[in-house]
């Protein structure tokens, strides 16, 4: 069972992160709105890094130059990669080698992708000012609250779950 859900998972994980980044790519404008429109984490991580900060002219030229310059530096993920996992799977018999093969080249590429969003990331948070920096950093243990509470909550739910299903059995 593990196996088949690692088939079905990864792709879609591989896909979303890519769909992610590519999404994350376009919408520097969105970033420093306060009224952008609300996404999950699933979705576009951290592309919520920026919103609800003020920013100047300046820094959003600034911001949407190192993002353009990403992108151009990026390399797409490979539909070519996609295409061979999709055939190792119809294939007439599994080849899990190959198929852990080509999954760690597909991982060590979107490692290269997050390694080089974080970078821009990084680069971004310091062209804001300190104030700009305390509002970010407060809406970062914001979300990190909202998130642990989320956690717990479907831990709880989860184990209600389970404790109803063993007393049914």
């Amino acid at each position: 069972m593990r196996k088949v859900t690692a088939v079905v998972v990864v792709p879609a994980l591989i896909l979303s992160f890519s769909a992610a980044w590519a999404a994350e790519m376009t919408t520097t404008d969105e970033m420093h709105q306060d009224n952008a429109a609300p996404r999950s984490m699933a979705q576009i991580p951290q592309s919520h890094m920026f919103d609800g900060i003020n920013l100047t002219e300046q820094q959003r030229q600034q911001m949407r130059d190192l993002m353009q310059q990403a992108r151009h530096e990026s390399s797409p993920i490979s539909i070519n990669d996609l295409e061979q996992l999709h055939e190792l799977i119809i294939a007439e018999k599994f080849d899990e080698t190959s198929y852990k093969a080509q999954l760690n080249r597909i991982a060590q590429a979107e490692v290269a992708r997050q390694v080089e969003m974080a970078r821009v990331r990084n680069q971004m948070y310091h062209l804001l000012t300190p104030a700009q920096q305390d509002v970010l950093n407060e809406k970062h243990q914001q979300r990190m609250h909202e998130m642990r509470e989320l956690t717990n909550m479907q831990q709880a739910s989860s184990l209600q779950a389970v404790s109803s299903t063993g007393s049914n059995q």
